[in-house]
């Protein structure tokens, strides 16, 4: 059963969010205002209707007033994000302001903040109401989730896949780049946030299932045309590996060239 639209809020990057609806649903990228519990936000509808538990209610299909309000609290939230750069600057140089959104009512302020490690603002928070002009709530980005909220281009020279369709950070691990045949220097397999690249685990299964068809590296085998030795290397993509002979020569070799390398 149908039960709610995907949307996604301005700064909160790609993920989306279940909202109730009634009637006919918007279509896919209209701009939506959204009742939240700490107040009516706009988003964007990033989907067709679903089955889900929804998180947040629909209330209307922007309209042309809508609109105008948010561009113009979007004016004052760029205007505000620098006044905190300053601020922090002298204030709390460990935070850096990522962005701020305010609810459509103007009465919260959401903070966004990278730092090194989550910080107490204290007593900072009434003065940065007092600048916001309405309460503030601090969001703190890790690494990654600062890419996601600003976006980047990645290696790929496309839009990093955190910042455009990704709904949750998975593990990527030097392993998988190993089995991928991928260079092990750190400005090779980074992406903008530092971090492993987050394809790496996107891409790793079909690697492990297209390794585990070729034998393992130092198994002893044959050619069909008699040539035998050690598989050194894997090439998964191909099917191929390469065999180093008794004599130190290198041979390649697909998947059904090859045969167990029986000694006498």
């Amino acid at each position: 059963m149908e039960t709610g639209v995907p949307i996604r809020f301005e700064h909160e990057g790609p993920r989306h969010r279940l909202a109730a609806f009634k009637g006919e649903p918007p279509p896919v990228d209209a701009r939506v205002v959204v009742a939240t519990k700490k107040g009516p936000r706009m988003a964007r509808v990033r989907g067709r209707p679903k089955g889900g538990r929804p998180e947040v209610e629909l209330v209307r299909t922007a309209t042309p007033e809508d609109l105008a309000h948010w561009n113009r609290l979007v004016e004052r939230a760029v205007r505000l994000k620098w006044r905190l750069k300053a601020y922090f600057r002298q204030r709390l140089p460990g935070l850096k302001p990522v962005g701020v959104e305010y609810t459509l009512d103007g009465r919260l302020a959401f903070l966004y903040l990278k730092a090194g490690e989550k910080k107490r603002l204290g007593g900072e928070i009434k003065e940065l109401a007092r600048m916001a002009e309405a309460r503030v709530e601090p969001v703190f980005l890790g690494d990654r989730d600062e890419v996601a909220h600003l976006g980047a281009l990645g290696p790929c020279g496309m839009e990093t896949c955190c910042s455009t369709w990704m709904q949750e950070f998975g593990p990527s691990t030097i392993r998988m780049a190993r089995d991928q045949q991928l260079p092990l220097s750190p400005e090779k397999i980074s992406g903008p946030c530092g971090r492993l690249l987050c394809c790496i685990a996107f891409e790793h299964p079909i690697y492990k299932e297209l390794l585990e068809k070729l034998p393992r590296k130092n198994a002893k085998v044959c050619t069909q045309q008699g040539v035998c030795g050690k598989v050194v290397k894997h090439h998964p993509l191909k099917l191929e590996v390469e065999i180093k002979t008794p004599s130190g020569g290198l041979v390649t070799a697909r998947l059904g060239e090859l045969e167990p390398w029986e000694e006498a």
